[in-house]
């Protein structure tokens, strides 16, 4: 009696491990998919967040932008620290340095 003859309850045993295989092939090819999928939906909220973040980055540099504006700086540094443009006569040239650092910074 051969190997594919024989009889295991009334089955041949080529079609009873060729019934086993075809389960296991289709557990792990369910398996499989079920964990893609999963992995697919972590993928989304990851890009989620880093479409978040972008976004909240573009944010921030408008923020930051706005904060930095010369005239917005000027106006909050002469109201609350009494800073005012230096007057004309108050500037020197490159040469002129030498005398201002003489004199002390109160002259």
């Amino acid at each position: 009696m051969s190997l594919l003859e024989r009889r295991v309850r009334g089955f041949r045993l080529v079609d009873l491990v060729a019934g086993g295989l075809l389960v296991a092939l289709i557990l792990s090819l369910y398996l499989a998919k079920t964990f893609a999928g999963r992995e697919r939906s972590e993928i989304a909220t990851v890009e989620h967040q880093i479409e978040a973040e972008h976004d909240r980055i573009r944010l921030l540099q408008a923020e930051v932008s706005h904060l930095e504006q010369p005239a917005r700086i000027e106006k909050l540094s002469s109201q609350y620290l009494g800073m005012v443009p230096i007057a004309a006569k108050r500037e020197t040239t490159p040469e002129g340095l030498a005398e201002v650092a003489r004199r002390g910074p109160n002259s």
